[in-house]
């Protein structure tokens, strides 16, 4: 992780940690960046090679315009910070050279498709997911929509510390402009709808949208696709996205499903790239459970690339005793979407995700969808004529707590030999029936001390006696 950038962008409080100034010189760094591959592409061009694939209709070059401009995508979430730091990006971007195509209120992995379908350079994402309203984050996606490389990331960071000078300013016809692009937002709609292969007529859905992103989105793709719809928590204000409601606050969506009687319910996250789900009974179907539902009817049906699914260190011994049970093999990577989603290009396997909700179907999306999720979830139980009570009936969950503990240092906790011995004592306690895993936090200043155990009490047993070690090192912030 770099100075700014963590897990999963550029994240921290509105105006305090991420502000203005900040967004602007990410425009500013991206706008020169990718004006340059732009620039690198004309003189290609120049040279004889074939422009075809990059230069978009009506800009090709004259004599008086020699070159297209960089074109990238922006799209936020609803917090009230978002369309601040919308303008502050455009700002950047345009007085760098390139155009800027607002896609306003939408979904992270909304930005990802149209960047990907549509030819962009890159795209910037606008939301600190689950975080509280304060919050704010920069996501930015690479023209094949997937997270920005990290050398990329690193370059913006010096830039941002003024370690690589002023850049240049476009002038004349060379400054960009702005572009509304809501139509690149209805074409995402328009690809979920296609994506079910059958009706669902009849079945009562129910959408937590978490006053966020998905708000606009969600509801119209059910509705197109024949379900009773019923929504909650879509009146996006400013201030109320995550609210104690979406993915994060699962348990109000759990009584709105056994309050309405409803087949099914799906809880979105701000930026609508995680999905938990709810079944007809208000069991909570969490990210390991909707790994286990969709990778066996892959292999059922013989499209589970490798015979293998993604997970992260974090998903639930019950899953991959599961796993094992049906066959299926498993890979295990760091905590966060972009880990796996590496590891699905590198060994060409097709699904993946983490027990938080982020589920990547490779077929048809390079990250994390909750949406695109809900869709898939959904054409198992039609297919198999099953609810999702009964399907995801077969795994049975290890008890699992963990506790977020606030620290002013996280590298001094991983690097504390008492802390180190506590885990390892750990560790040694639980055997093969359990197990202990203590990691930072990509976003925030914490550290996450997990236990798996057969009972609650030896999880809360093993991760308080860490936490303990860790109060009386003074290294927690109280």
């Amino acid at each position: 992780m770099g100075k700014y950038f963590g897990t999963d962008g550029f994240r921290g409080e509105a105006n305090v940690k991420l502000n203005v100034e900040h967004a602007f010189k990410v425009g500013r760094y991206l706008g020169w960046y990718y004006g340059q591959l732009v620039d690198e592409q004309t003189e290609m061009a120049a040279a004889g090679a074939d422009t075809t694939d990059w230069a978009t209709p009506g800009d090709r070059g004259t004599s008086e315009f020699p070159r297209r401009k960089a074109r990238i995508v922006i799209g936020k979430d609803t917090r009230r910070s978002s369309y601040m730091f919308e303008y502050a990006l455009a700002a950047g971007l345009t007085a760098s050279g390139a155009d800027a195509y607002l896609l306003h209120a939408t979904t992270t992995p909304s930005v990802s498709y149209v960047v990907r379908t549509e030819d962009f350079d890159c795209g910037i994402m606008i939301s600190a997911s689950h975080n509280p309203y304060y919050d704010n984050g920069l996501k930015i996606i690479s023209g094949s929509g997937k997270k920005i490389e990290a050398e990329v990331e690193d370059k913006i960071e010096a830039y941002i510390d003024g370690k690589l000078g002023e850049l240049p300013l476009a002038t004349g016809v060379k400054i960009g402009r702005t572009v509304d692009h809501q139509a690149g937002r209805n074409r995402y709609i328009g690809h979920l709808i296609s994506l079910a292969t059958r009706s669902y007529k009849n079945t009562k859905v129910g959408l937590d949208c978490s006053n966020g992103s998905s708000s606009s989105i969600a509801k119209s793709v059910f509705d197109a696709l024949g379900a009773k719809t019923y929504v909650i928590h879509n009146e996006p204000d400013g201030t109320n996205i995550n609210r104690d409601c979406g993915s994060t606050h699962i348990e109000t969506l759990k009584k709105f499903v056994l309050e309405n009687g409803l087949d099914v319910g799906f809880a979105y996250d701000g930026d609508a790239d995680r999905c938990i789900a709810v079944d007809s009974n208000g069991r909570i179907i969490n990210g390991d459970l909707i790994l286990y539902v969709c990778g066996k009817y892959l292999k059922e049906n013989g499209q589970l690339e490798n015979n293998t699914v993604v997970t992260t260190v974090m998903s639930n011994i019950g899953l991959y005793k599961a796993f094992e049970r049906e066959g299926i093999r498993y890979e295990k990577t760091a905590v966060g979407d972009k880990y796996v989603y590496a590891n699905m290009c590198e060994n060409g396997h097709c699904l993946g995700g983490e027990q938080s909700g982020h589920i990547i179907f490779s077929k048809y999306a390079t990250t994390g969808d909750g949406i695109l999720t809900s869709i898939m979830v959904m054409e198992v139980m039609m297919d198999k004529k099953r609810s999702l009570a009964s399907l995801a009936s077969e795994v049975e969950i290890y008890p699992q707590l963990l506790k977020n503990v606030r620290v002013a240092d996280k590298a001094a906790v991983k690097a504390n030999a008492a802390v180190q011995a506590a885990i390892e004592a750990a560790g040694e306690a639980l055997g093969d029936e359990g197990r202990i895993l203590v990691r930072e936090s990509g976003t925030e200043p914490v550290i996450r001390v997990m236990a798996e155990a057969k009972t609650d009490e030896l999880c809360a047993q093993h991760v308080d006696a860490i936490i303990k070690v860790m109060k009386e090192q003074g290294l927690v912030q109280e």
